[in-house]
């Protein structure tokens, strides 16, 4: 039997980054092409994606020693938990009895013009009724934030296990450099 060989953190950084790009990159055409409004924690979603593939980029470039690689795996996961907690909120919203569902409110563009940035802000944070609209469902099954729960539980694996994984000493660390 053959050892496995896993690829190294930064390799794994890089391919967390490229899976987040990818993720916006889909998004982005679902919103241009298909022409599907994200709605306000559609967007909050969308940030802790580009900052989770951020961290793990700037880890990757970087090729920290193993300390300061958990540290960065570590905060890219803390990432995946803030979009996930979005994405559960957005997935209670679209499964409450109509009746609860909050109302809608205007468009972000008319609050970024009209409001301060502090409603702006829990605009995004919250969500409204169109947060509650199911617009899109991949395979009849899964909605969008959905979709991007299991994106972030897996992108959160994948941090985790970088977080705490034993790995050899790299050439640095045996020269003391």
């Amino acid at each position: 039997m053959s050892n496995l060989t896993l690829p190294s953190n930064r390799i794994m950084n890089f391919g967390i980054f490229f899976v987040t790009v990818l993720t916006i990159a889909i998004a982005l055409y679902m919103e241009h092409v298909m022409l599907l409004s994200p709605c306000g924690l559609c967007i909050t979603q969308r940030v802790f994606f580009i900052l989770c593939g951020f961290v793990c980029l700037v880890s990757a470039l970087h090729d920290p020693e193993a300390t300061t690689q958990r540290l960065y795996s570590l905060i890219a996961a803390s990432m995946c938990v803030f979009g996930s907690y979005f994405s559960i909120r957005q997935i209670w919203l679209q499964n409450l009895p109509e009746e609860e569902v909050p109302a809608c409110g205007p468009g972000l563009t008319y609050i970024m013009d009209n409001f301060p940035f502090i409603e702006m802000l829990n605009f995004l944070l919250k969500g409204d009724g169109n947060c509650a609209e199911v617009v899109f469902r991949l395979f009849g099954i899964f909605s969008i934030p959905q979709m991007a729960l299991i994106a972030f539980s897996g992108l959160f694996s994948l941090c985790l296990f970088m977080a705490f994984r034993k790995t050899k000493a790299s050439p640095r660390a045996l020269y003391g450099l």
